[in-house]
């Protein structure tokens, strides 16, 4: 029964995070559709809040009242977070192979009424910051120890809501409250920065009330440190920005922000995992 694990070593980190890279373009290349890159940006944070003893969990006692919750609100990334969830042990990895099938328990988006692990039903994009917002409330008003963590994409938060929902977190000094912005650059139609620049994005989560801390999220000591410090933070909410690269690991996937939403044919896949070192 896992609550709080101890923290494995750096190397053992990484190596989740390559397994969970592996474990995305198999299921995703398998399911011949899904978003690939926007998972393997965030499979180090995934794999320090996993694996890393930074969430509070029990895989099997997925609903146990004190667990920390995450929320995937960039939901189209699921295939990381399914991932990881298979690997914890909270459903059979045979799961991952039916990815996107109908009949299947594995949407292209989380569910929370079919996955073990899942805390929200997201991917309409701009709301997992508003829900971790109610989560944290809760836990606050009951005076229960979980805390709340909310991964958002970069180009996610152009939405509006997502700076109401941050407002309200500072107004309500949610100390609960762990706001993890996956910045890879890149959403659907291109660059962050041309669609709808949001720099300096650290300054205005500043500016919201929030403590903020900018981390290479690629680099897994980095993340940890920075995991480490939002998990025991009690001043407020906290904003970590995980400046990452989207397809992060396999070359010809960071180059072409096409793989958003275009998983990699079986050749592609096989290229990808000999990068990876799985060949």
């Amino acid at each position: 029964m896992t609550q709080t694990p101890a923290r494995p070593d750096i190397p053992v980190l990484k190596e989740k995070a390559r397994l969970l890279r592996k474990l995305i373009i198999e299921m995703t290349t398998k399911a011949g559709s899904g978003h690939p890159s926007s998972s393997m940006s965030a499979a180090e944070v995934i794999a320090g809040l996993y694996f890393g003893g930074i969430l509070r969990h029990r895989p099997d006692e997925p609903k146990w009242p004190d667990r920390d919750r995450f929320v995937l609100s960039k939901g189209h990334a699921c295939p990381v977070l399914y991932a990881a969830l298979a690997e914890c042990g909270y459903f059979p990895m045979d799961w991952l192979w039916g990815l996107r099938q109908i009949g299947q328990p594995l949407e292209g988006h989380p569910n929370v009424h079919t996955t073990p692990g899942i805390e929200a039903s997201t991917g309409s994009l701009g709301q997992g910051l508003s829900t971790g917002v109610g989560m944290a409330v809760a836990g606050q008003l009951d005076e229960s120890p979980f805390k709340v963590y909310v991964m958002t994409g970069d180009g996610e938060i152009n939405e509006g809501q997502i700076w109401e929902a941050a407002a309200s977190a500072a107004k309500r000094n949610l100390k609960n409250l762990v706001w993890i912005i996956d910045k890879n650059g890149y959403q659907q139609t291109g660059a962050t920065q041309t669609v709808l620049p949001m720099d300096p994005l650290a300054d205005k989560a500043r500016a919201f009330g929030w403590h903020v801390r900018e981390v290479d999220g690629q680099d897994m000591s980095a993340v940890m440190e920075a995991l480490t410090e939002a998990s025991e933070w009690s001043d407020g909410p906290y904003c970590l920005i995980s400046h990452t690269k989207k397809g992060a690991g396999v070359s010809f996937v960071e180059a072409d922000f096409g793989y958003h939403g275009k998983p990699l044919t079986a050749d592609e896949a096989k290229r990808a995992m000999e990068e990876l070192g799985w060949q």
